[in-house]
């Protein structure tokens, strides 16, 4: 056994629509975006991560840049196990001359299908994965806070992610009922370059407006201390010439309103089926938001005034779904709630 450990490495992998996070031996090793950059004649992997992440939108005829997940849930199979593989390398920083076999925790929306577990469970073992273990995300993201889940106390996570948002109320090691939508970080994208282009008759890409979102995304109108306005680069579509204009934080919030109330509405939702009892935690409790959505300025109090319950944002939110598989991934005989 002691020689079979001396070959298993131990990897927690977050496996997110935007970003991909590996912990390993209690680190976090690798933190880069879900894209894959392809050669189009001979279909070998370019790039990935952050390279790839610099080629998106400016590619020519002979590259080309895939997420391998959309939704949260794997959309391109062969990307996907191209991502993970590729991942793995970056853990011995592609010193390693044997590849050891490896035991890995991924964690998959609540919402998932049977179909879609499946296929996140197969490329992991097509990219060399001896031992997979699956976990609900908002169950690692609860762990990754530092809730114990395994008490019988009713505790609400909300997880907004690139792909989905995961709402669940969480008791006893597991998930007492669930909203998963797929309105999240990627929706707020679109609906930026949408707005771009109807209000300032200016054409942005993906890239862009995700920048935007970071520099100047809000829930609300009105901030107490507001970002600066951010100037924004893009083609002109009257002259077709590239042209500058500046935003502000409330135009963004105007145009974020329809997609944040989705998420208000799932949470609501979720709220009504929660059995009585854990309600009458989660109002001494309150409610945990995590995920990248998390650090939209002002969310946590548009959903405050919302719901009238209190709600904290997880620090580094971006990672405590990441930690949570961490620590999963140590406790595997003790957590009733990984999927082998």
């Amino acid at each position: 056994m002691g020689l079979f450990n001396w070959f298993t490495q131990e990897v927690a992998i977050d496996l997110g629509t935007a970003n991909t996070l590996i912990i390993h031996n209690d680190k976090v090793v690798v933190d880069e975006p879900s894209i894959v950059a392809f050669d189009r004649t001979t279909n070998k992997v370019i790039a990935i991560g952050r390279q790839a992440m610099q080629m998106e939108g400016k590619t020519h005829d002979n590259i080309r840049t895939v997420r391998p997940l959309r939704d949260g849930v794997i959309a391109d199979f062969t990307a996907a196990e191209a991502l993970i593989r590729g991942m793995v390398k970056l853990v011995n920083n592609g010193k390693s001359w044997f590849f050891p076999s490896l035991r890995m925790v991924v964690c998959i929306p609540s919402g998932i299908t049977e179909v879609e577990k499946r296929a996140v469970r197969d490329s992991a073992e097509i990219a060399g994965a001896k031992e997979v273990y699956l976990i609900h995300e908002p169950m690692a993201a609860a762990v990754g806070i530092g809730i114990d889940v395994e008490e019988p106390v009713g505790n609400m996570i909300i997880d907004i992610g690139g792909g989905t948002t995961e709402i669940a109320v969480i008791a006893l090691s597991g998930i007492v009922c669930d909203q998963s939508i797929r309105v999240a970080g990627d929706n707020f994208d679109s609906d930026i370059v949408q707005y771009i282009r109807r209000q300032h008759n200016i054409m942005i890409g993906e890239r862009t407006a995700e920048k935007i979102k970071i520099e100047v995304g809000a829930a609300l109108p009105e901030l107490s201390d507001p970002p600066a306005d951010f100037a924004v680069q893009g083609r002109d579509l009257m002259t077709g010439i590239p042209k500058q204009i500046t935003v502000s934080y409330t135009e963004i919030a105007h145009c974020l309103d329809k997609s944040i109330s989705k998420i208000e509405e799932a949470i609501l939702k979720a709220l009504e089926i929660t059995p009585p009892e854990l309600s009458a935690d989660i109002y001494q409790t309150g409610i945990y938001l995590t995920g990248g959505g998390a650090l939209l300025r002002g969310l946590d109090k548009r959903i405050q005034a919302k719901t009238k319950l209190p709600v904290h944002v997880a620090e580094d939110p971006l990672r405590a779904v990441v930690r949570g598989t961490g620590i999963a991934l140590k406790n595997i005989g003790r957590f009733k709630f990984l999927m082998q």
